[in-house]
């Protein structure tokens, strides 16, 4: 049994190490985890959108965005649970071709965004998708270059192989590929052809602690003030603009 299509599920948990009831925080006057239903919601590619949380809580936000609810087993809530079981007991209770997660931390995720994600999923033909930041900066792991070499010139950023850097506001996988991963290793969020697309700026800004809260208010906040893509500049730039003619 395949189930539907595509599915997003959307993970909520009640509690949170580095900030507290973190899902229920609110951001720019609403709670955080309302920002992945309503991305989902405006994505319109979804037979399916279910807010899988381990409190029944959650179910008065499932039911004010009009989404599907349901409540995993006690011993997948806590922060020690491991993705790949979630999901796994997700997919057996909601069988679906493809999952998709979208999480919860990544607040300023678009609809259009994820369909971006998806349409890249299905063209590449792959079984695991996860979302990154292309970093065009030197990157060092362990004391030593990872995208440039110290036996040269000093690289421009711009010529840079970037690093990419895992943001996880979408993560997929294909149902019956994933299954068979896990029932066969027990673990299988990296399973079968896995491809990696890179999101915004924004998207990419992952709600961990409360500083990172108050970083995505600020944005949310000047985004509204700001009604023009237009950039503006200081007198001075048009002396420059006539001396180069």
């Amino acid at each position: 049994m395949t189930g539907s299509k595509i599915i997003a599920m959307i993970p909520a948990r009640k509690g949170s190490v580095r900030l507290k009831a973190k899902n229920l925080a609110l951001l720019n006057g609403r709670p955080l985890i309302s920002y992945p239903i309503q991305a989902a919601i405006d994505a319109n590619i979804y037979d399916r959108i279910i807010l899988n949380a381990d409190d029944d809580t959650f179910k008065k936000i499932a039911d004010e965005y009009k989404v599907e609810f349901y409540k995993r087993p006690a011993e997948l809530g806590s922060s020690t649970s491991k993705i790949d079981s979630v999901i796994y007991d997700f997919m057996n209770n909601f069988p679906s071709q493809v999952l998709a997660w979208v999480n919860p931390a990544s607040p300023l995720q678009t609809g259009k965004e994820i369909r971006d994600v998806t349409d890249y999923y299905f063209k590449r033909e792959i079984d695991t998708l996860i979302t990154v930041k292309d970093e065009n900066v030197h990157c060092a792991y362990n004391g030593k270059p990872i995208n440039f070499t110290i036996d040269d010139e000093f690289a421009q950023t711009q010529d840079l192989i970037p690093v990419q850097r895992f943001v996880y506001s979408v993560m997929m996988w294909r149902g019956c590929v994933f299954r068979e991963d896990f029932e066969k290793k027990g673990r299988a969020a990296f399973s079968g052809k896995i491809g990696y697309f890179p999101v915004s700026r924004e998207s990419a800004i992952i709600i961990k602690k409360p500083e990172d809260l108050k970083l995505a208010e600020c944005i949310l906040k000047g985004m509204e003030l700001v009604t023009s893509d237009n950039i503006q500049y200081d007198p001075l730039f048009d002396k420059i603009e006539k001396a180069r003619d």
